[in-house]
């Protein structure tokens, strides 16, 4: 199964190349994370727990 990678809406848009991506990486797999200037330079693989988290803390401390 091919991952389908995306982009926050909160990013520049699809010509932004300063975000990261997002993808579902199968079944139970869990959610990768990777850097949108680098996309064959691997992922980062967060189960959902870890997602839910990392998201949690971005909404508790966001930058200014």
């Amino acid at each position: 199964m091919a991952v389908q990678w995306r982009r926050s809406t909160h990013s520049g848009g699809v010509d932004d190349k300063a975000c990261v991506e997002l993808g579902r990486l199968g079944a139970g797999a869990g959610i990768g994370v990777r850097d949108s200037k680098v996309p064959d330079g691997g992922h980062l693989t967060l189960s959902g727990a870890q997602f839910a988290g990392l998201i949690e803390q971005v909404k508790r401390h966001p930058t200014r």
